[in-house]
């Protein structure tokens, strides 16, 4: 274990009933010793990245207090994917859960096993929209504000999708 670290975490799937089993690895995150989930932001649809005939994606960004170091987070998202039947066959392909540790802190880390920030967040608004929603003012580090970079992405293939299940419309938990 480690200092109390701010952490930012990515959310999608595709396959079967998303928004449930986000809901559901939201729950998993919940109960995991040495993290709070402070912030939820609301639930976007967006278009699938990757091989063709996907169905869209259920999109969300949580921030969460830590005690556990980039590593043992890494694994403890992982492990909650795996729960939730993820099998990485196709780089892209359809998952039923992607746990995605986007920032550590204002920590940059780059080995075999983690980045962070994570490599492609720059370039996705269905991570950068979602994100900013929640924590507009957390800056990477290099400096640029979340809300920045989300603001410069084109919105297309990106909806706010209207959940009646999912209940951090405004971007707090309730």
């Amino acid at each position: 274990m480690t200092a109390v670290v701010r952490a930012a975490i990515g959310l999608g799937g595709n396959l079967g009933d998303a928004p449930a089993t986000l809901l559901r690895a939201l729950d998993a995150l919940r109960a995991q010793p040495g993290i709070r989930l402070l912030a939820c932001s609301p639930l976007y649809r967006s278009a699938a990245i990757g091989p063709d005939g996907q169905p869209d994606y259920a999109n969300a960004a949580a921030v969460l207090e830590t005690r556990l170091d980039a590593h043992a987070l890494l694994d403890a998202l992982q492990d909650i994917e795996r729960q939730e039947g993820r099998v990485r066959l196709v780089r892209w392909g359809a998952r039923t859960l992607d746990l995605d540790l986007l920032l550590y802190g204002d920590r940059r880390i780059d080995d075999p096993r983690l980045t962070v920030p994570h490599a492609e967040m720059t370039r996705r608004n269905f991570v950068l929209r979602p994100l900013a929603d929640i924590a507009p003012d957390w800056r990477l580090p290099s400096g640029e504000r979340v809300s920045d970079l989300a603001d410069r992405l084109s919105g297309d293939g990106l909806a706010v999708w209207p959940e009646p299940r999912w209940p951090f419309s405004g971007g707090i938990l309730t």
